[in-house]
């Protein structure tokens, strides 16, 4: 965790998330001002996604090929040099077309990211050095989440795009001093028989689906549900992304204190659903808008952090970057359903019915949680 290979991929990844998340709340409101609606502002995140989790599929294999330090600057080029161009049409169809190019620069990034945490820093602190790597995912999204908007509203659409743009790209020159164990292709491995036990649990992959719907549903739709809310709304992103990097750190030290992961996915999940129904309850009134963004937040980010050491942990050195894109996979699939997903709930039934129904996905998957995580509480 003190070598410099870590080091500069926490900054690399700081510059490339804050370009993600400087975009995630603005193009769904800008595709709605150029008269989208609901169902388009989701579909601008929804198409995003899908194409991040389509190319995270094959990354592994890409992984093997070409290293680590290619993939992960391919990815990071590719979300940032195309993102000015969001400022030549608030239309549906070419704002999808830039979401996805950078939908394919995203899986890359996210995959090879993760995945060189667990390669450079021994598994004895794959907790805390996870919580690090969550830390430079999550800082930025502190800032940008709730800046976007806001800079958004004083300086226009174009400036925001930009700004988005250059973060990633710059990230892309700092991935070259990014060197150490795994950053370049993966030399051949002699077979081994399998190990038993080491085949990934679905649990951590349910958890963060779960949860990552919740988030990316008030992430997205959080400017619609209360658009006169002038503070509350950038305070309730702030919040959410702050809970986040709370519920990693803590999860982070538990973890390698106890040498058992897996453990506090259920109580990540009961988390999330209690801040989806405050969302609910809130009817985009402030106090328990921000109230229940802080505590989905929270949950979301007991799971992310536990989810991946324990699929690190179930996978084992020969296929980290496999475990690496279930990860992402579940937490874009996740953010993508919650955009599209609730999106299509919300257009003809509002974001009441749309939030309620992901806080009883949340409640009624604990127990299949707990169960499938080997948790007896």
């Amino acid at each position: 965790m003190r070598g410099r290979p870590f080091r500069f991929l926490l900054l690399a990844t700081a510059l490339g998330f804050g370009g993600y998340a400087l975009l995630l709340p603005v193009v769904p409101l800008w595709v709605s001002r150029g008269g989208a609606g609901e169902f388009g502002a989701g579909l601008s995140t929804g198409v995003l996604m899908a194409v991040t989790v389509a190319t995270q599929l094959g990354v592994p294999a890409l992984l093997r090929r070409v290293g680590h330090r290619v993939v992960l600057c391919s990815g990071m080029v590719l979300l940032g040099a195309p993102a000015p161009l969001l400022a030549l049409s608030a239309d549906l169809g070419p704002v999808l077309a830039v979401s996805v190019v950078r939908g394919v620069g995203f899986g890359l990034l996210t995959v090879a990211g993760s995945a060189l945490v667990a390669e450079l820093v021994d598994p004895s602190e794959h907790g805390r050095a996870s919580a690090w790597f969550g830390y430079a995912v999550g800082l930025p999204q502190l800032v940008f989440l709730p800046a976007g908007v806001a800079v958004a509203d004083v300086l226009g659409f174009a400036g925001v795009f930009v700004a988005a743009g250059v973060g990633p790209v710059s990230a892309a020159v700092v991935v070259l001093f990014v060197r150490g164990p795994g950053t370049g292709r993966a030399p051949a491995r002699v077979a081994r028989p399998s190990v038993p036990g080491r085949t990934l649990s679905a649990a951590p992959v349910l958890a963060m689906l779960a949860c990552s719907t919740a988030q990316g549903g008030i992430i997205t739709f959080g400017p619609l549900l209360a658009p006169g809310a002038t503070v509350a709304v950038p305070l309730a992103l702030f919040l959410t992304a702050l809970g986040a990097l709370a519920g990693r750190g803590v999860a982070g030290e538990i973890t390698d204190r106890r040498g058992r992961a897996g453990a506090l996915l259920p109580v990540g999940t009961v988390l999330a659903a209690a801040g989806m129904a405050l969302v609910v309850l809130s009817g985009g009134g402030s106090v328990l808008l921000v109230a229940g963004a802080t505590v989905v937040g929270t949950g979301f980010g007991l799971v992310q952090n536990d989810a991946m050491v324990a699929l690190f942990a179930a996978a084992g050195p020969q296929r980290y970057g496999t475990a690496s894109a279930a990860w992402n996979v579940a937490y874009d699939a996740g953010t993508g359903l919650g955009a599209s997903g609730l999106g299509a709930i919300a257009e003809p039934f509002g974001f009441a019915a749309a939030f309620g129904v992901s806080a009883v996905f949340l409640l009624v998957l604990t127990p299949v949680v707990r169960r499938r995580s080997g948790d007896p509480g």
